[in-house]
């Protein structure tokens, strides 16, 4: 059954609220807290550029969110049957053309923020950052939206994932090692190959949160001609691919283990009891009403592990 709203039932500002969907906020919050973790272990941490990064990182989420819900609603993807959460464009709540402004305006604050940055960190936090938002209009805007072709997948993984977590651990190391701002390619202390190690279970679980979204949507998203992966490949592929992500996640704090020595960067593995009962869900499940919850319980278990992975590095 939809979950839309009619625009007598809300506030103006719950409305605004509800199009920024702040329960996705783990996305940005999870790499830069694995990010400064690492950046911590290897003395490196710097807390003016990791804060501006996880503001930085708001933004582009917010931005991208407001482009979902704006792009979805023009292209006809969120019909009433919809049983996903609240969208304020498709429900009438908010003005269209309020949407799409406030999506420029929040991608707009996020240049901004990121100056700071590229002036810490140079060239490539320049080139980072304006494909990051370019990519989150793309998601689901413009003549070949990713999300419309089965590569949103592709998109949550680098961005949120492996570009979020090196690239905060970059901006600090640049800010304490010093760096040429105009030099494209990072010198290699300043990108380590742990960085990209640890930003796999950031990745994966990021992941994993859009999985469990196509695949309550898969059969509106089939009429709408939304072709996410689980549209494309059924619900055996998405289950798999859930189960696998979620491997790789739990897999890589025992190779930290391995390299370093050090017990602590096993906390993650402390979360194993939301995980387990959420991919029994996620593997039997079709239902909106079942699969709305589990969706919040994946976000909640991407900051879980995610904080618990910083601590355990930083440590």
């Amino acid at each position: 059954m939809s979950t839309e709203t009619s625009q007598a039932d809300i506030s103006r500002r719950r409305a605004w609220l509800i199009a920024a969907r702040p329960q996705t906020m783990p996305a940005a919050l999870a790499p830069v807290l694995v990010g400064t973790g690492l950046a911590v272990r290897d003395g490196v941490f710097a807390p003016l550029p990791a804060l501006v990064a996880l503001v930085g990182a708001a933004l582009i989420q917010v931005g991208t969110n407001f482009a979902n819900d704006y792009y979805d609603a023009v292209r006809g993807a969120d019909t009433a049957d919809r049983e996903g959460f609240t969208r304020v464009t498709a429900g009438g709540i908010i003005e269209p053309a309020a949407v799409k402004r406030a999506m420029w305006l929040t991608f707009l604050a996020a240049v901004l923020v990121g100056g700071y940055l590229v002036a810490v960190a140079g060239l490539p936090i320049l080139v980072v950052g304006l494909v990051s938002v370019a990519l989150g209009v793309a998601y689901t805007g413009g003549p070949y939206p990713l999300a419309y072709h089965g590569l949103g997948d592709v998109f949550v993984f680098a961005f949120f994932g492996v570009v979020a977590v090196a690239g905060t651990y970059y901006v600090q190391a640049a800010a304490r090692l010093g760096v040429d701002l105009l030099a494209f390619v990072p010198r290699a202390e300043l990108v380590p190959p742990a960085a990209v190690v640890a930003s796999l279970p950031v990745a994966a679980i990021a992941t994993n949160i859009l999985v469990v979204n196509n695949l309550r949507d898969r059969e509106e998203d089939a009429e709408t001609g939304k072709n996410t992966l689980a549209v494309r490949f059924g619900y055996g592929f998405s289950r798999a691919q859930f189960v696998l992500l979620l491997g790789m996640a739990y897999a890589i704090p025992p190779v930290f283990l391995a390299s370093t020595g050090d017990a602590t960067t096993l906390l993650p593995l402390l979360t194993l009891p939301l995980a387990l009962p959420l991919t029994r869900t996620v593997l039997t499940e079709t239902r909106g009403e079942v699969l709305n919850p589990a969706l919040e319980r994946c976000g909640k278990l991407h900051a879980a592990f995610a904080a618990l992975f910083a601590l355990g590095l930083a440590l």
